[in-house]
């Protein structure tokens, strides 16, 4: 479950008043994790096993999950050279070629401006969002819990009887929430800022098509990741009476936690960001700022978890302090680079 390093981190905040909880997930994930749908399983499920132990799952439970968590089981299966390469891209390399005539076949229909990326996700579509509808499903039903099952890349998705399936249009960063028994909600949660790194495939989606999930928690809202820095999205998610917001988030950097912000990324900064901040503050410190920390308590919602992706995919990082958010309060936050479990009561 965790790194070889590493012990995972146990955070806590709250009391138990019998109104439900957020357990966040900051998994430590490693492609070799991806290597088939009953590994991923296995690497996932540690983690609630050992929120079980501690009491911390139960009706009114709320389980968040990174971002791109689901994103990489475009290679799952792939193989040994895959998951072994040295970077992302000797294993893109390695992969493409195991996929050639798909991709031949589709490669000129792309219209984005990485028409490589965006067609390995067309080919791959179908496998993705089997995997990653089995695998969250799974665990939702098997832990009795409501799942905000990260993000996975994903042409025109949608939702048909309770089942994630894709389709044949744009490429969306999205996120399913499933209930204990295993069906996903009706609405999905597209990603509506994409970050440049993610532009030349991603559609970006408006902010004004966010949904809000009815749990047993409360009303919840999810943005995801970059999305979190926006006011947009929090006034959608206020017009819309939650209660709860859930960030899946992820860095694929390594060793800027705490070197200084560089702005913002993929759009503009918002009006009421200070461009002096720039520069002065840390990457930690920005998030805290301009993220969920800083913007819950104009959104009326009582509480907020933000989650992160840690571990090592070939040579991408996984930076981020994971963080838990009560309106007034000072805000919890875990470690960032290490497996984490927090767990915020209501």
């Amino acid at each position: 479950m965790a790194s070889p390093a590493d012990a995972v981190q146990v955070l806590e905040a709250g009391r138990d008043t019998g109104r439900g909880n957020l357990v966040g997930v900051q998994p430590w994930i490693t492609p070799a994790d991806y290597a088939s749908e009953t590994t991923l399983y296995g690497a996932l499920s540690a983690y609630l096993d050992a929120a079980r132990e501690w009491g911390w799952l139960g009706p009114r439970t709320v389980v968040v999950w990174p971002e791109y968590l689901g994103t990489w089981l475009i290679v799952a299966g792939a193989g040994r050279a895959v998951a072994r390469a040295k970077s992302l891209d000797a294993a893109m390399r390695r992969f493409a070629l195991r996929h050639v005539a798909g991709l031949v076949r589709r490669l000129w229909s792309a219209r984005e401006p990485d028409r490589v990326a965006a067609t390995l996700f067309r080919v791959r579509a179908p496998h993705v969002v089997r995997l990653y509808h089995t695998v969250f499903s799974h665990l939702a039903r098997e832990f009795q819990v409501t799942l905000v099952a990260g993000s996975a890349v994903l042409p025109s998705p949608r939702v048909v009887d309770g089942g994630v399936v894709a389709g044949d249009g744009p490429l969306y960063g999205v996120s399913a929430v499933f209930g204990p028994d295993g069906r996903a909600y009706p609405d999905l949660v597209r990603k509506a800022y994409p970050i440049g790194s993610e532009l030349p495939f991603l559609t970006p989606a408006s902010p004004d098509d966010l949904p809000a999930f009815d749990t047993p928690a409360g009303r919840l809202g999810v943005l995801i990741c970059a999305d979190s820095w926006y006011p947009a999205p929090y006034e959608r998610l206020s017009a819309l009476g939650v209660d709860l917001i859930a960030v899946p988030s992820y860095i694929a950097a390594q060793g800027v936690w705490d070197k200084p912000w560089r702005g913002y990324d993929g759009a503009a900064a918002p009006h009421d960001v200070a461009h002096t901040d720039v520069g002065a503050l840390t990457e930690a410190q920005a998030w805290r700022r301009y993220a969920l920390a800083g913007r819950l308590a104009p959104s009326g919602a009582r509480a907020g978890i933000n989650v992160f992706l840690a571990g090592s995919m070939w040579d991408l990082g996984g930076e981020g302090g994971s963080l838990m958010v009560t309106a007034g309060r000072a805000p919890t936050q875990a470690e960032s680079g290490r497996p984490a479990l927090l767990n915020l009561w209501l």
